[in-house]
């Protein structure tokens, strides 16, 4: 048996004494045969080297509710007075190599120097496009932000900032954020690692904020399944008045369903949850599966028309733009 790294505690519905797991959902893992089934079939299409990106210069403090995307899955989140970072990356490659691995193609949509102070950082797994230490180490160096994350996270983080102001949760803990705001850790189907010997030894999350200017639940990595930990999530928590939801690195489906939705299913996801607003996030800054980089964009405004959904309801993020969301309590 194996010995896990990251975290020891008793087994549970999502832990068997080593290793986490999805209940009830599909299979996450891949075996190396399919990967180099993947990758042999030569389909992944051809990204741009660069794009065009106009940086936000954000206020220092919103009193209502602000989504600034900085790309991938990295956003500002602005609350009434808070300021919060979600899976932050500012390197040039998702990967633990700085000379290897997927490149970012589009800059930060907000410059490092010109972030408002940081009061919290939300992490939802230890893939590297999520998990960045070289990142939080800046952000512990400037802000010394409380960093939030589900179990075994903290052992990564704390092996690589020592210093980290820390709060580790189990799938519906709720982690104070403040005097009147918090976040709770939501299930995901997906799986962690940072090497090849600790497949699925960390947890994974998405995060329900809730704040007095409203709420923002940001899904985290996830697959569809059957649906059911979206429509618990609306059950548990309301409504949120913006979901961060990923519609990029899908294809080919066939390896990815179980671990990463497509724009169709970021669409009933929303619907799930019952979200006031949504943006599309996870998807333009990093080639990481085949499709190409506007593909999930496009395909997002296929899926909202057949639907019947406006366009403006589910946004595609883009580096640099603000987002201002409807505050006030949702049901």
């Amino acid at each position: 048996m194996p010995t896990n790294r990251y975290y020891s505690g008793p087994p549970s519905d999502h832990f068997d004494g080593t290793r986490f797991f999805n209940p009830g959902e599909p299979n996450t893992d891949r075996s190396l045969l399919q990967v180099l089934r993947w990758k042999v079939a030569g389909g992944a299409a051809t990204w741009p080297a660069a794009v065009p990106v106009a940086p936000a210069r954000p206020d220092a403090h919103v009193a209502g509710l602000r989504i600034t995307a900085v790309g991938h899955a990295t956003l500002l989140i602005q609350a009434a007075g808070l300021n919060l970072l979600t899976d932050p990356v500012w390197s040039e490659r998702a990967s633990p190599l700085s000379f290897a691995g997927p490149k970012r193609v589009a800059a930060p949509g907000i410059a490092f120097a010109d972030l408002p102070r940081i009061d919290a950082v939300l992490l939802s797994h230890s893939h590297y496009d999520h998990l960045d230490v070289a990142t939080l180490r800046r952000l512990q160096a400037a802000y010394d932000p409380l960093m939030v994350m589900p179990l075994g996270n903290d052992a990564i983080v704390r092996a690589a900032v020592p210093d980290a102001r820390i709060a580790v949760g189990d799938w519906h803990d709720r982690i104070a954020l403040g005097e009147n705001a918090g976040t709770t850790l939501t299930r995901a189907n997906h799986w962690s690692a940072r090497g090849v010997n600790d497949r699925r030894m960390a947890l994974w999350s998405g995060h329900f904020v809730d704040t007095p200017a409203g709420s923002i639940w940001f899904a985290g990595d996830t697959g569809y399944g059957d649906g059911a930990i979206f429509r618990d999530i609306r059950t548990r928590h309301g409504a949120p008045n913006a979901a961060l939801i990923p519609i990029g690195a899908y294809e080919p489906r066939w390896f990815m369903a179980p671990q990463h939705v497509n724009p169709e299913e970021a669409v009933r996801i929303m619907l799930d949850v019952a979200a006031g607003f949504a943006l599309g996030i996870h998807w333009g800054t990093f080639q990481l599966t085949d499709e190409a980089r506007e593909a999930p964009r496009l395909a997002l405004v296929t899926a909202l028309a057949e639907a019947g959904i406006p366009p403006a309801r589910f946004a595609a993020a883009q580096p640099g733009r603000a987002y201002d969301v409807e505050a006030g309590p949702r049901r």
